[in-house]
Formats: C-alpha cells, structure tokens, sequence
C-alpha cells in the first residue's frame, strides 16, 4: 500500500526559505555541462535517477547547485534489506529533476558516525533541506542542532530520534508500535480461533537493530500485548541484526537450545526468511500444523509469497514508500505552507486471506 495519513496536531507555520522557484531571493545557477554531467553519469551506472549519491567513504565535493532546484541532501542508513532498498528507490523516484529536486543521497552504510559526517557535509554545503533515515535513536542532537544553527530544515524519515522535537521540522514513517500491536493482536485471534487461548505459548523473537526505533517500537507494541497474556511466555530474544545470514544465525542458536517453540517472531522479513532456512535445516516440516507460528514484519513480495505458502503466518506491513510524502512536505514548506509534526504512512496486515490480491504491486 502507498500513501500516508497525517494527524491533526503539532502543526506550525512552514519556514520562510532563503530562496523560491524564481530565485528572487538567492540567485541558483548551473551549467548545462553540469546537469549534463549528472544525468550521463546516471545513465552510464543504469540508473533511473537524477541524482548525486555519495558513499560512506567518499569526500564531500561542493556540487554547482541547480537553477531553480530545491536542493536536498538524504542521508540512508544503509541498504541492508529489500525494504530498505525500496525505500531508497521510493526517494529517488520521488526528488528527481522533473519534480524540481537536485537530490545529493548518500549511503552510510549502517553506522552513525557516517551520517552525522554526512549531515555536515550537507550543512556545509548549505542545502536547503536535509533529510535522513536515523540508524538509531540517539546520538542526533548536536548535528541536528548544527543543522538548524545554519538555518536549515530537517526532516526524519522512516526511524524516529530521541533529540528535542524543536531541533527537526517533521517526521514521515511509520507507526512502529502499532506494527508490533498489531503483530500481538493477531495472535491472540489465531490462538483464540485455534482453542488455545489458555495454553502456555512459548514465544522467541528475531530482535532487528538494537536502539532502532523499528526494534523499539515493535518490541513495545507485541510486550503491550503479550503482558496481558500471562500463559505467553517469551523464551528468549537475540539480535538479528534486519539480515537474513544473521537471522538464520540466530534461530539455529534458539533451535538448539529449545525444542519446544510454539511462535517465532521475526522483526522482519530478512530475518524470517534466515529463520526458515534455520528450521529447514533442523527438519522442521514447514507445511505441517505442528510447525511454530511465523510472525514476521515489512511485507515485502517474497515474505507475502511465503504468507500464501502457509509459512509465514502473518507479516505486518511497514511501508517504504515514503518519498511521495516527503516531496509533497518540501515543496509545502516552499510555498510557506503549515505542515505537521508527524505523518504516518498506511499500512495494513497480510494472512493468507488478503496476500494474494496485493503481492504482484510489490516492488520490493
């Protein structure tokens, strides 16, 4: 599913920015040996995207700034999934030339200190907005102070920060507790459904990046369900770092430990597909009534796939497609525009009831 929703709280005026379409505050020129240069350099990797993109390791050149661009500089955490790299592709679809964007994207390769290096580069660059992905919760405030220091708008995307809500203007992503609700509400359904409601359930959990938001959010969201079922027991819970070598990892480290899981909840779909190939190996029948229940999160294509298999029991969708929203808040801000603290992008949940008819628009 595509699209967000916004609530009706938190809204201030949008910032009055140092230049408009028309330059009639801030003159912007380029070459058109340099846009010439950009796009060739973007056909030549077969890229559909005009954009500059930068990796972890690569020095910060002062690119010629378009006419009449909105220049952007986005920080990714890194590439470490399908649904992160979806999301990617939804940003860059999104801030491209033709919708007034001169995007600067940049990898950081799963570490912070890469994106707060970025960020300043961004900084000195005078961008005029900024945009990130956060690796993890905490750590921002400084660059973030930094950032609106020099006047510059910041915008968080997908994971949320810790820092002081006046140091960035908004947030878009995704509501990562009620993903982890979501997950735990199902689950009493099925049990209940099943005539096991008052069994004891042995539970372990796939956990995704530790301090993440995501890993945060989903491990609040299921606890607040299962705290309310004293017969659910959680096992154990390990780092699965969103990767399936590390999710397989992991669950052949549960597998052997315990012989008696009755529910396996992967924080998303990386780690479950490791998962599955854990209890292949130990010769678990995946098609059999007796196998444990698999929860999992993201709903990319191979894990609604794997939901119309019967293997995945259930996977709670976290939508990557945020880059139409975030377009449509930067150019809000452009036009002096209100815009709110928070949008929340629509996500729904998949069983084998509802996958079939949503799996073939999946890009990711």
């Amino acid at each position: 599913m595509t699209g967000s929703k916004k609530p009706n709280e938190k809204f201030f005026p949008g910032k009055t920015r140092r230049h408009d379409y028309k330059g009639n505050v801030k003159s912007k020129v380029i070459t058109l040996g340099a846009v010439f240069t950009i796009l060739t350099a973007s056909c030549s990797a077969c890229s559909p995207f005009n954009v500059e993109e930068t990796g972890s390791n690569m020095q910060f050149l002062e690119p010629e700034p378009a006419e009449n661009l909105i220049r952007v500089g986005f920080s990714q955490l890194g590439s470490e999934s399908k649904w992160r790299r979806a999301n990617s592709v939804s940003i860059k679809d999104a801030l491209t030339v033709d919708n007034g964007f001169f995007l600067q994207f940049n990898n950081a390769r799963q570490t912070q200190e890469n994106q707060i290096k970025a960020i300043r580069g961004f900084i000195s660059q005078q961008v005029d907005y900024i945009a990130f992905c956060p690796v993890t919760e905490d750590g921002w405030d400084t660059v973030l102070r930094e950032a609106k220091d020099a006047d510059i708008p910041v915008i968080i995307v997908d994971r949320q920060v810790s820092a002081d809500e006046s140091l960035y203007t908004t947030w878009i992503g995704e509501n990562m507790r009620q993903e982890g609700e979501n997950a735990g509400l199902w689950l009493a359904k099925m049990l209940e459904d099943r005539g096991k409601s008052h069994d004891k359930i042995n539970i372990i959990e796939l956990l995704g990046t530790r301090g993440s938001s995501s890993q945060i959010g989903r491990s609040i969201g299921f606890d607040t369900v299962c705290d309310r079922h004293p017969n659910w027991v959680l096992l154990d819970r390990d780092d699965g770092e969103f990767t399936t070598a590390k999710g397989q990892e992991v669950m052949s480290g549960f597998l052997r430990k315990y012989d008696d899981i009755d529910v396996v909840v992967c924080q998303n779909d990386d780690m479950a597909i490791g998962a599955v190939q854990a209890m292949q190996e130990a010769g678990i029948d995946l098609y059999s009534d007796d196998k444990p229940i698999i929860i999992s999160f993201d709903a990319s294509r191979q894990g609604l796939e794997m939901v119309m298999q019967g293997i995945i029991d259930v996977d709670v969708e976290c939508n990557p497609a945020s880059g139409p929203q975030l377009s449509e808040v930067i150019h809000d801000m452009e036009q002096g525009n209100q815009v709110a603290k928070a949008y929340f992008m629509n996500e729904e949940v998949f069983t084998k009831d509802n996958a079939s008819k949503f799996v073939d628009d999946r890009s990711y």
